[in-house]
């Protein structure tokens, strides 16, 4: 997408949740460092050639290492400026995003070390505490609210 402000870089947001023997939900949240501080669900760049749902596995594995056993595209879409200028994305102003919901298999991930210095896994209403945008906020109540009636 490109506007008279500049470029938005397309991105998925990956909501990664497991579910224990009795059904109990809990969401992975990832300590970001690069770019900015909080917490974040797993999301990255969708690349050229390739579908959504491939970006979002891809994703999701890259920033995780855990096994996916369950995705879902949702239809939630939005879009965001950046805060300030990015050294390595210096033609995009922001991102747009579509939202998935990947279910795993739960254990420590592998996270990347330039992106992520931590994570933890939460109860829906901890995890919606912890994350610091509020479209995030939005897309993980989203997520909940299906598992909730699946």
């Amino acid at each position: 997408m490109k506007t008279k402000k500049g470029e938005y870089r397309k991105v998925i947001f990956g909501v990664v949740y497991s579910k224990d023997s009795s059904e109990n939900i809990e969401y992975l949240l990832l300590k970001r460092k690069k770019h900015w501080k909080g917490w974040e669900f797993p999301k990255g760049k969708i690349e050229k050639g390739e579908t959504k749902s491939k970006a979002a596995r891809r994703e999701v594995k890259e920033e995780t290492g855990l096994k996916i056993l369950k995705i879902k595209h949702f239809n939630e879409k939005g879009d965001y400026l950046y805060k300030k200028k990015l050294w390595d994305r210096l033609n995009m102003v922001g991102q747009t995003y579509e939202l998935f919901a990947t279910e795993v298999k739960k254990g420590d991930p592998k996270l990347d070390p330039i992106e992520h210095n931590g994570y933890k896994w939460y109860p829906f209403k901890d995890a919606r505490k912890k994350l610091t945008w509020p479209n995030q906020k939005r897309c993980l109540k989203i997520v909940d609210d299906w598992l909730k009636k699946s």
